[in-house]
């Protein structure tokens, strides 16, 4: 049960290190969290294509 929770949780993970404005970010986390969830949406919407 555990490990089928996971895999979706680093399946996101690795999509978004192809996002490389990630390595630059320097924000407080709020707006980090709030950047990370649009860029995952945005991700989801191309992979579904």
């Amino acid at each position: 049960m555990i490990a089928a929770g996971r895999a979706p949780v680093e399946h996101g993970f690795a999509h978004l290190k192809n996002w490389r404005v990630l390595t630059k970010l320097r924000t407080d986390p709020a707006r980090a969290t709030s950047l990370l969830r649009a860029l995952l949406v945005l991700t989801n919407l191309e992979v579904d294509r």
